[in-house]
């Protein structure tokens, strides 16, 4: 079996939906010898040495009691570092508890200006985790019965040391070199590499399902990313060789040769995508045209559980050329789009609407389905019968490939519940 077909059985190993519920280590799980991980929203791991123990991201506040629990019946201490990949809340928010006296908290320069960057929306990205992560409530209460006065809340810590493009650290007879990787989910992201052992830890530098496409957006909210520095990012981490690459979910990929045609997959894919969206933006196409028809190639086969060529296609149009598309003035204007379609709608009767919906949704487009649908529950809220057709297009959607991105996926349901209670009350 050729290495190409390894790389696409890692990819089918790794369906997106799976990241709805995050999954917990206990007792850790060890992984080479002497390095430990504990499960969450994004895996923190810990790292053994003659010295004590490093951590390597500590999850959210509420997950840090559970990874400290799983940790120190391994090894409790001391820890004289604590590092962190990236600055995004399921990073550093358990930093707090897992600090000790001694322990010197490291990360990249740009950690704080990422952190800000969450806290200027934090409220408004609380409310739409709750769309793609709403059980994780009882799970917070599961723990903090579990672990009573041990949480600390989530954290927004200040690391003792940063560094610009490179650090070197030791922690016994361990050498640890942090490198940046700017560009990854965030401004600050890293990767933390053990030369001696040709191990990288990446966590969700290239997304937390490898090898599947970059999400260069969230649907959460969040800034756009980029997809050049993307692409530097993979040939950083190819040019260290490593023998095995530890990401934010999931096992290690284990392998050099493995590991390098997974990033060389991911980065030509990435490569494509980007030029044959700027090739395009050149020649005068319209922005959904190209997310309809700028599609991989068989041989740049990636998986789309976390992000998709076509969102790609968006952002990386609007990256460079903005919000404006130039098709109508109305854009230019803070009326809502959709507004003149509630007109339509209400002109022609939600029924005549409903009943070209319909026609629409059997004949194969359940996304203009939906836009009829929606002009009508806009002007009528409460409108059982066009909640009972969004929801049927919603599950169609989901029923025609919808069902493995896990952004999609989690948004499809979650419309479908939402509608549903209105269909049915």
């Amino acid at each position: 079996m050729s290495i190409q077909h390894d790389v696409d059985r890692l990819i089918d190993e790794r369906p997106g939906k799976e990241l709805l519920v995050p999954v917990y280590d206990d007792p850790a799980f060890p992984i080479d010898g002497f390095i430990y991980r504990s499960g969450g929203t994004s895996a923190s791991y810990m790292i053994v040495t003659s010295a004590g123990r490093v951590i390597v991201n500590t999850g959210m506040g509420w997950e840090a009691p559970h990874h400290r629990h799983v940790f120190n019946a391994i090894c409790a201490g001391p820890t004289p570092y604590l590092i962190t990949t990236q600055g995004h809340v399921d990073h550093v928010g358990g930093v707090a508890l897992l600090r000790e006296p001694g322990t010197r908290y490291v990360a990249q320069a740009m950690n704080p200006v990422c952190q800000a960057d969450d806290a200027r929306i934090a409220r408004f990205r609380m409310a739409t985790a709750q769309l793609w992560f709403g059980g994780l409530g009882d799970r917070i209460r599961e723990f903090a019965r579990k672990y009573p006065g041990a949480a600390k809340g989530q954290d927004r810590p200040v690391p003792d040391i940063t560094f610009e493009h490179r650090i070197a650290l030791r922690a016994g007879e361990l050498e640890i070199e942090l490198i940046a990787a700017p560009g990854g989910e965030t401004v600050d992201s890293c990767v933390v590499w053990l030369p001696q052992h040709r191990i990288a830890l990446v966590s969700n530098l290239f997304g937390p399902l490898f090898p599947h496409f970059p999400n260069f957006n969230t649907l959460r909210g969040d800034r756009y990313r980029f997809a050049l520095p993307y692409l530097a990012n993979a040939r950083a981490v190819r040019e260290l060789r490593p023998r095995l690459l530890i990401t934010g979910r999931h096992l290690p990929i284990a392998g050099e040769e493995l590991i390098d045609a997974s990033l060389a997959r991911l980065h030509d894919a990435v490569e494509f995508v980007h030029g044959e969206t700027l090739a395009r933006i050149n020649a005068g196409q319209d922005v959904h045209a190209i997310m309809r028809e700028v599609q991989l190639p068989a041989n740049l086969r990636v998986g789309h559980g976390y992000g998709k060529v076509s969102w790609a296609v968006r952002t990386i149009w609007e990256s460079y050329t903005g919000w404006f598309q130039r098709r109508a003035t109305s854009e230019l204007y803070g009326d809502a789009p959709d507004g003149a379609l509630v007109e339509l709608a209400e002109l022609a009767g939600a029924k005549v609407v409903l009943d070209r919906a319909r026609h629409l949704l059997a004949d194969g487009a359940p996304v203009r389905a939906i836009q009829l649908a929606e002009a009508v529950v806009a002007a009528e809220p409460a409108h059982r019968d066009a909640a009972q057709l969004l929801v049927d297009a919603h599950e169609a959607l989901l029923a025609a490939g919808g069902d493995v991105n896990f952004w999609e996926s989690g948004w499809l349901q979650h419309q479908i519940d939402r509608w549903r209670a209105v269909a049915e009350s």
